[in-house]
């Protein structure tokens, strides 16, 4: 006796379907990652990696902003002149002094402040509000503050050393002077910014570390040396790395600092920095190769500075 047996299938369109899903659900995985990340990279392309490949090709290039699409080309013209320029060297001689002016005192200020907020304080909120607000308020705003505070005949600085028998300086026109002004402007606008990144970083050290110290007799000053900032050393490298970027494209402050000066940077050049001078060749005399060429000088220099930190980041872990 044979039965007949009855397989049961489905359908065709059916089954087109679900191999349809099970193939879209697989496209999914794999691509939507991609996707997610898609605008990050084609923002980049737009407005990172296109200027920076192009301001490198103008810089090869005699052009001007008049003209920028008549380029005349000069090879490596426009950088071997800025190593016999002198108001190269004068900016890059000011931006090497001004960040350190405003950079130094900058981190170790705000190493303090961020060991005060770190422990138990009434308002401590207030206080980290109170520490970013420079950072919120605009350049402008800031630099014209200072103008009027450093300023020769009736600045507030000047009045507070005539208090002490001082006679009144001369900020704006002064080589040291004036950079220590415009430095003093960075330090009030980004110390508490960083205090915050410190403050942030001091929070994730393990409070078993301090209970230890304390065991052994140390005080609140050598557990901040010898607990706190050996913890702290990769956050400290970031905000010198970052401090450092910072300072190279120094602009707003000198620039505002003395308004008349423009972008010479008073009248002897005595604050103009890579960034104002990178400025005044591109925008005011319009030799938009010049420009390029400086700007890739300042990338250049950024550079060989992350590859000797990076070595001698590399010196310490095989060492160490």
């Amino acid at each position: 006796m044979v039965s007949d047996t009855t397989t049961t299938a489905l359908p065709e369109p059916r089954a087109e379907r679900t191999v349809w899903r099970g193939r879209r659900h697989r496209w999914t995985v794999r691509w939507s990652p991609y996707a997610y990340i898609a605008p990050f990279f084609a923002f980049f392309a737009a407005f990172g990696l296109f200027p920076l490949l192009y301001t490198g090709w103008a810089s090869l290039h005699r052009v001007e902003l008049t003209a920028p699409t008549d380029m005349e080309w000069v090879g490596l013209r426009n950088f071997s002149r800025l190593l016999v320029d002198e108001f190269f060297w004068n900016a890059l001689r000011n931006t090497v002094t001004i960040g350190l002016l405003s950079t130094v005192p900058q981190l170790v200020m705000a190493l303090g402040i961020a060991h005060l907020l770190h422990h138990r304080l009434r308002g401590s909120m207030f206080f980290r509000v109170v520490a970013l607000t420079p950072y919120a308020t605009s350049v402008a705003a800031a630099t014209l503050v200072f103008v009027l505070l450093f300023g020769r005949d009736y600045g507030v600085v000047n009045w507070a050393l005539g208090l002490v028998g001082v006679d009144p300086v001369d900020w704006q026109n002064g080589t040291w002077t004036s950079q220590v002004a415009v430095s003093t402007i960075v330090i009030w606008r980004w110390t508490g910014y960083n205090a915050l990144i410190y403050l942030a970083a001091m929070q994730a050290v393990p409070d078993e570390l301090y209970e230890s110290a304390a065991l052994d007799g140390a005080s609140r000053w050598r557990q901040f040396v010898h607990v706190t900032v050996p913890s702290l050393r990769p956050t400290i490298l970031f905000t010198c790395v970052v401090s450092t970027i910072g300072a190279t494209q120094l602009f707003g402050e000198p620039l505002l600092f003395n308004g008349s000066a423009g972008a010479t940077g008073g009248s002897e050049h005595q604050f103009q920095t890579l960034g104002l001078y990178l400025y005044e060749q591109g925008w005011v005399n319009l030799h938009l190769g010049r420009a390029s060429a400086i700007a890739w000088a300042m990338f250049l220099i950024l550079v060989l500075l992350g590859a000797a930190v990076a070595l001698v980041g590399a010196y310490r872990r095989r060492t160490g």
